[in-house]
């Protein structure tokens, strides 16, 4: 993240930290893991207009793999059955952004500095009903 907020010249260290200290939650914080080594780490925090994906931090040698990705599917797959929409924050011109749009976040607000974004729950459709194999009893 330190890259992105340097680009637009907000980058303050003490201000990184106290950000994420303000806003962590261990209890819907997830430890990502790849092969038992750190990865990463999200959080995906709920609220009453539904949940928001908070500090979604991978290795940058492990970003582009499609590990992000395999992380925020299983994550979405938990709001889509909860019904819930997932609110969430990404900085102008950040790379992320396109992981965010490729699993249907859209823009809903946003300023010089964030993107502010939403997903609405997908339902999924039961499969339709099979007709009933004739008994060959009759």
């Amino acid at each position: 993240m330190r890259p992105d907020l340097e680009r637009l010249g907000r980058y303050d260290a003490h201000r990184v930290r106290q950000r994420f200290r303000d806003g962590f939650s261990p209890g819907h914080t997830s430890v990502i893991t790849v092969a038992g080594a750190f990865a990463g780490s999200v959080a995906l925090r709920p609220r009453d207009d539904g949940h928001w994906l908070e500090h979604f931090y991978l290795a940058p040698a492990l970003q582009g793999r499609g590990l992000g990705s395999a992380v925020l599917a299983t994550l979405l797959s938990r709001t889509d059955t909860s019904g819930d929409v997932v609110r969430l924050n990404v900085l102008q011109g950040s790379p992320a952004r396109h992981l965010y749009e490729r699993h249907g976040f859209r823009v809903e607000t946003q300023d010089a500095i964030d993107v502010f974004m939403l997903r609405p729950a997908l339902t999924r459709r039961p499969p339709a009903p099979q007709p009933a194999a004739p008994d060959p009893w009759g």
